[in-house]
């Protein structure tokens, strides 16, 4: 990864899935997701796989935009995901709702660029009994996609062999809500890696799901994207391109169609 790709400078460590800021971008030290935490969400929870899954980084920036991110509540986030496999499952995350964001009264929307490897991006329309849409979105290097506001999501790993990493813009007011998804054992369909190392899907039975789209990436000209401009880059460029995350009611008559 380099600066054109992602619009900062960093670097993942290999070894430990660190993240190696350069001399003008700040940013914390990981915190490290286990298998532990994430078993109440898994097709088998007692399986086994790699640990930590996945190292997650929130709050990466230029230091010069720190003032303007505060002001405007945006957050970015970086996350790796190791290789391998939970069980008969890829390597993914347990799935979270977005809480209300105090300042908006909205659960915020996210937006994803994967920067390395494959990945899908899971998301369910609700995490009742009912979870509505469901909708799978395959995506390499460079493509976006974007959760609408409400959904619960999970994302995967969509290749066992090789670690993936991506960048999110995100609420600066976020915070995750795993209750209602542990309820129901997980989301309302499992991932599963084939023999091929393709993924498939097994319904939950805790749901009573209507069924899943499945679909590659789409550009988002509805919401003022540009489908080649890294995520971050294309907030140094004109903010209001991404300012929807946190103030998501600009888009109030479009989210209830909307589809990632």
């Amino acid at each position: 990864m380099n600066r054109a790709e992602t619009g900062l400078d960093l670097a993942i460590d290999a070894a430990t899935m660190g993240f190696r800021y350069g001399v003008d971008v700040r940013g914390p030290k990981p915190e490290f997701r286990t298998l532990d935490a994430i078993r109440p969400s898994l097709l088998d929870p007692m399986c086994t796989g790699p640990s930590p899954v996945y190292s997650i980084a929130m709050d990466v920036r230029r230091a010069e935009d720190e003032v303007d991110l505060n002001v405007r509540c945006l957050l970015f986030g970086v996350v790796a995901y190791a290789p391998g496999r939970l069980g008969r499952e890829p390597v993914r995350s347990q799935g979270h709702v977005h809480a209300i964001a105090p300042h908006s009264g909205w659960s915020p929307p996210e937006l994803f660029e994967i920067w390395e490897g494959r990945a899908i991006v899971y998301a369910q329309e609700f995490t009742t009994d009912d979870p509505g849409r469901c909708i799978a979105v395959a995506a390499g290097p460079g493509e976006k996609i974007v959760v609408p506001p409400g959904w619960a999501h999970a994302v995967i790993n969509a290749d066992s062999r090789r670690r993936m990493v991506f960048g999110a813009w995100c609420d600066r007011q976020y915070a995750f809500e795993y209750k209602s998804m542990r309820a129901h054992g997980g989301p309302a369909y499992f991932p599963i890696v084939a023999a091929d190392g393709t993924i498939g899907w097994i319904a939950n039975d805790r749901y009573r799901a209507a069924g899943l789209k499945q679909r590659t990436s789409r550009s988002y000209p509805e919401l003022g994207l540009d489908p080649i401009a890294p995520i971050y880059a294309q907030y140094r460029k004109s903010s209001q391109t991404v300012e929807w995350v946190a103030q998501p009611q600009r888009f109030a008559e479009l989210w209830p169609r909307f589809e990632p």
